[in-house]
């Protein structure tokens, strides 16, 4: 048996544009997805995933059953779920060379789904890191973090990103640009703090209506590669510590969300209540639709702020993650 784990992520900036060759800013964060995979005696894969919602639930099939998990929870995002942990085996029978391999896989979240904070790809990245090393193949973190990809871009049919996978892969804070990831080594203090609405948003249906826009309105591609200019604005204000600046750049970041009909009234008013708070910026993380805002602060006043604010259910700190996929002790 092997327990590994993965951080989810915040983004900085980029979040939507990034599908497009746009550069995005993704950094993981202190909250972890946890695999438990054993290898079976049969084919069979079995799943026992608690916890996939902060209020969290229960969920367990076989992938043998033609039934469907019966509980709470959207189910466009239910199946997508069983298509991450699907995949995730796929990827390491594949690359231990066992097509016939089986799974008994128990999955554990801080990590709401859906919502922004890269759930999907935590579950993924660790999954595929437990169970290739079940298998006895040790695969680097950016092999990983490709394989965590592919499953990702079958379940999103197309439409994914190597952001979420490779930040939670690698940790800390990263860029990605297209084909081109890599670790962004000097990064300041970055005072993150979390406000959930409770929601989740469906990232498939989200990407599809930005790609719709963009097809069908010149300003609305030109707004996507704005965004794109504010992740390479964001970047030397990363450089040169200037947490104000990327302050000033969220701000900029979240209304061009907006625009592209993203955000939600849930999302805008945690935004603006942390923003009324002082904090240096505030903004959507993740495809949104509902789900949670990141903003910057170093003092106690956009959490309180955001505890009281209507819609917001839970507020929290997240510390940057510089770890990316580790293994547990099981």
């Amino acid at each position: 048996m092997v327990v590994s784990s993965a951080p989810g992520k915040v983004y900085l900036f980029g979040e939507h544009a990034v599908v497009y060759g746009e550069p995005a800013v993704p950094c993981a964060i202190e909250r972890r997805a946890t695999v438990e995979v054993e290898e079976r005696d049969d084919d069979a894969l079995r799943v026992h995933a608690a916890d996939l919602t902060l209020d969290g639930y229960t969920v367990e099939y076989d992938s043998n059953s033609d039934a469907h998990p019966d509980v709470d929870v959207a189910p466009s995002l239910i199946e997508a779920g069983v298509g991450y942990l699907n995949g995730a085996a796929e990827q390491a029978r594949d690359a231990a060379d066992r097509p016939n391999a089986g799974f008994e896989i128990t999955v554990e979240s801080s990590i709401p789904l859906g919502a922004g904070l890269g759930s999907s790809a935590a579950v993924v990245v660790a999954g595929i890191d437990a169970a290739t090393r079940e298998l006895g193949v040790d695969l680097t973190a950016r092999e990983v973090a490709q394989r965590a990809y592919e499953v990702e871009y079958e379940v999103q049919d197309g439409q994914a990103s190597r952001a979420d996978t490779f930040c939670s892969a690698v940790g800390g804070a990263v860029r990605v640009e297209g084909d081109d990831c890599r670790a962004i080594t000097e990064v300041p203090n970055l005072p993150f703090v979390i406000g959930y609405d409770g929601g989740e948003g469906d990232t498939g249906e989200l990407v599809a209506g930005v790609r719709s826009l963009r097809e069908e309105y010149e300003f609305a591609a030109t707004t996507v590669e704005t965004i794109g200019d504010i992740v390479r604005e964001g970047e030397q204000a990363i450089r040169e510590g200037d947490i104000e600046e990327l302050g000033r750049l969220m701000d900029f970041n979240h209304g061009l969300l907006e625009a592209l009909g993203v955000s939600s009234r849930s999302l805008d008013e945690m935004v603006w209540a942390a923003r009324e708070s002082n904090a240096y910026g505030a903004k959507l993380t993740g495809a949104g639709g509902g789900g949670c805002i990141v903003a910057l602060d170093d003092t106690e006043e956009a959490e309180t702020a955001l505890k009281y604010t209507p819609g917001c259910e839970q507020t929290f700190r997240a510390e940057l993650d510089t770890e990316g996929v580790r293994v547990e002790e099981a």
